[in-house]
């Protein structure tokens, strides 16, 4: 399984961006779909999520209202438009995603799968390799 996220870049303060969450080798349906951030000096921050059994999201709440996660089943691509970008939001952006094997672990609210896959403490969860994006004041 390969994970690769793109659409990072450089943009002012109030523009947008678009990234992409690309899989092979597996198929994104019954998965759960993480965005995270990690910032120079800063640990790892869980941005967003999106369960593809339900279509159930979460945001965190630095970017709810300017975030929005959405998933293309056919193209098994996961995307996050990010609008109204602040200087606070530069980072390199990683998604990760795993299905959940059992139904205890499905039962969990997403919130909580989300930090669980953040934390790396979900069984088969995979990670792309990250894309920067940088927010210029």
């Amino acid at each position: 399984v390969q994970l690769v996220e793109s659409g990072g870049g450089l943009v002012q303060a109030g523009g947008s961006l678009r990234l992409s969450c690309a899989a092979s080798g597996t198929d994104f349906n019954d998965h759960v779909i993480g965005w995270f951030r990690q910032a120079p000096g800063k640990e790892r921050e869980g941005v967003s999520g999106i369960s593809l059994r339900d279509g159930s999201t979460h945001y965190a709440a630095s970017v709810k209202g300017r975030f929005t996660i959405s998933s293309l089943n056919a193209k098994n691509t996961v995307d996050l438009q990010m609008n109204s970008l602040k200087p606070d939001d530069t980072a390199v952006y990683y998604c990760a995603a795993v299905r959940p094997l059992d139904t205890h672990t499905w039962a969990t609210p997403l919130p909580d799968l989300i930090a669980l896959l953040g934390a790396g403490l979900l069984e088969g969860q995979h990670w792309g390799q990250g894309t920067q994006v940088t927010v210029s004041s």
